[in-house]
């Protein structure tokens, strides 16, 4: 995490302000909501998890059992329980 002195970017009213409730501390100031992303929505690996679960899903409907899943996607049996009655689609 990258720090920058408040006195670099704040107006000195703001400073002012913010030091009658924390002074000499640092402080995290996040960003809006909107500004947020979901895991792995910039590398790609929501996409790739995404693909992933719904050719586990439907090798299960086509008859593989969890435990075969399992062995082939690397994964304990809870999990591949999860992933097959998730109801996502």
């Amino acid at each position: 995490m990258k720090y920058i002195n408040a006195n670099k970017v704040l107006p000195e009213k703001l400073i002012m302000e913010i030091q009658k409730y924390v002074q000499g501390e640092t402080l995290y100031i996040p960003k809006p909501e909107t500004e947020y992303r979901k895991w792995g929505t910039s590398s790609g690996g929501r996409r790739w998890h995404d693909r992933r679960n719904a050719a586990i899903r439907n090798s299960f409907i086509s008859g593989n059992s969890i435990q075969q899943l399992a062995k082939e996607y690397y994964l304990s049996t809870e999990t591949i329980k999860k992933i097959v009655y998730s109801h996502k689609k």
